[in-house]
């Protein structure tokens, strides 16, 4: 499929990563691609932790020509 050669092109840019694109995994990153081409397009991803929702993510975000940008969670409100 297409979002094998999308995978081999981040793979190339970035920190690779080890997916099996299997046809649920590929359900999702095109329901997530299309989510995030909308204008202000959100998705909340709830599952069990490794299901691949942070790698699925990053893939559909590359391929959507966007920057990913993470905010990380701390205990405080400061500059910290």
């Amino acid at each position: 499929p297409i979002f094998d050669g999308v995978l081999e092109l981040y793979n190339g840019d970035n920190s690779p990563m080890n997916l099996v694109l299997f046809n649920d995994a590929l359900a999702h990153l095109l329901r997530l691609h299309r989510i995030i081409r909308l204008t202000r397009g959100m998705a909340l991803l709830i599952g069990v932790g490794g299901s691949g929702k942070q790698s699925l993510t990053r893939l559909a975000t590359f391929a959507a020509g966007y920057k990913l940008f993470e905010i990380t969670l701390s205990r405080g409100y400061g500059d910290d």
